[in-house]
């Protein structure tokens, strides 16, 4: 989420160029190394100096929640531009897909952030959690009405599965292929040819 958007100041060109640069380096050594990565590699990474970084992200937890925020961003306009796919179950499977992979990539990131909900931002959980929902939710709406999918289909449950399926890859030597099997026996049970 950018400072923008929390409604904090409007940032110079070269400070929101900096932020952003900051966010993409961080989402991929969180993706490489967990959420201990380092800071200081991080900015190094991003071309700028560690002091640029803290001035943007004065703790970690608000470097870890500028990156879940862009990539649950993603995920749900990934979903509002496949409500107009021309085939509503595969609309629906490359949703399902990339909410699985996100939490395979960045299940450090979601945990960290889970146990902060404890102490604060629980706020901002919970808003992305109906944001995410609500993605899912249409795009499985949508495959039911077109038939695609068996009509008992429950949105909470299939997305309750995503998060299931994600959570028992995680620890398989080849995370990413047991996710596409357990994915294609969910689908297989979702479809209605």
């Amino acid at each position: 989420m950018s400072p923008v958007s929390k409604g904090v100041v409007v940032m110079r060109a070269d400070a929101r160029r900096n932020y952003e640069n900051l966010v993409a380096q961080a989402s991929i050594a969180f993706a490489e190394s967990g959420v201990d990565a380092s800071l200081d590699e991080i900015a190094r990474r991003a071309g700028v100096a560690s002091g640029t970084l803290y001035r943007h992200f004065p703790s970690r937890l608000e470097l870890i929640e500028a990156v879940l925020a862009e990539q649950i961003a993603g995920l749900v306009d990934l979903g509002r531009d496949l409500l107009t796919a021309d085939d509503p179950f595969h609309a629906l499977s490359t949703w399902l897909r990339a909410a699985i992979t996100h939490g395979l990539t960045y299940r450090g990131l979601s945990a960290a952030m889970l146990n902060s909900a404890l102490d604060r931002e629980a706020d901002l959980v919970s808003t992305w959690h109906t944001e995410m929902f609500n993605a899912g939710a249409a795009l499985l709406a949508r495959a039911r009405q077109s038939g695609a999918v068996t009509p008992d289909a429950d949105d909470a449950d299939i997305l309750r599965m995503i998060g299931a399926i994600a959570w028992a890859a995680q620890d398989s030597p080849d995370s990413a292929a047991q996710a596409d099997r357990l994915l294609a026996l969910l689908l297989r049970g979702l479809h209605q040819p």
